[in-house]
C-alpha cells in the first residue's frame, strides 16, 4: 500500500450526525451540503471530512455514529443556531494517508488491508484518534461513480 506520513494541525469543525448503515451517509452530507452551502463554506478554502466512529464489525448497523464534517474558519459566527449542526476540533498529529479512488462500496476493503496489512507490518501503532476521511470530490457527480477519499490514519511511533 501506499501510505504517506503527515503532520496534521488541529481542525475546527462544523458536523451533522448520522447513526445507521455507512452506507446511508449520504443523509448527513446533504444536510451538511445545504448548511455549507448557505454558509459559503466551499472547497478550496474549506475541507469536508467523514469520520466514521464505531466499527461496523463489532457494532450493529442500525448503532453505528458517522460525523459529516466541514472545517470552519476562525473567523466563523457559531451563534446562528442549527440543531441538526454541531461543532467540534478535530486533533491533529502523526497520521499515515492513504490515497482511495473506487467505489463507495469498496471503502470498508481499503480499511482491512490497511489495519489488517500495512499497519502490523509498520513501525507505527494506531494512535488513539479517529481515522479521518477527507473527501475529494462527490462521487455523484464522478463519470463512473467513485468517490476520491484521502483516508487519514491516526499512527504512533512504535516504541
Amino acid at each position: 500500500m501506499n501510505m504517506v506520513i503527515k503532520e496534521l494541525p488541529d481542525m475546527e469543525v462544523a458536523y451533522v450526525r448520522h447513526v445507521g448503515s455507512y452506507l446511508e451517509t449520504f443523509k448527513a452530507w446533504g444536510k451538511l451540503g445545504e448548511w455549507s452551502g448557505k454558509h459559503r463554506l466551499y472547497p478550496p478554502e474549506q475541507t469536508f471530512i467523514g469520520i466514521s466512529l464505531d466499527d461496523p464489525s463489532s457494532t450493529e448497523e442500525y448503532a453505528c455514529r458517522y460525523d459529516a464534517c466541514v472545517t470552519i474558519p476562525e473567523s466563523f459566527n457559531k451563534d446562528e443556531h442549527d440543531p441538526e449542526v454541531q461543532y467540534k476540533i478535530l486533533p491533529g498529529g502523526l497520521y499515515a494517508m492513504y490515497s482511495f479512488y473506487d467505489t463507495i462500496d469498496k471503502f470498508g476493503i481499503a480499511y482491512q488491508s490497511i489495519f489488517g496489512g500495512w499497519l502490523p507490518n509498520s513501525d507505527y501503532d494506531p494512535d488513539d484518534k479517529h481515522c479521518l476521511e477527507f473527501c475529494m470530490n462527490n462521487p455523484a457527480d464522478d463519470p463512473e461513480g467513485k468517490a476520491k477519499i484521502d483516508l487519514y490514519i491516526p499512527i504512533k511511533k512504535r516504541a
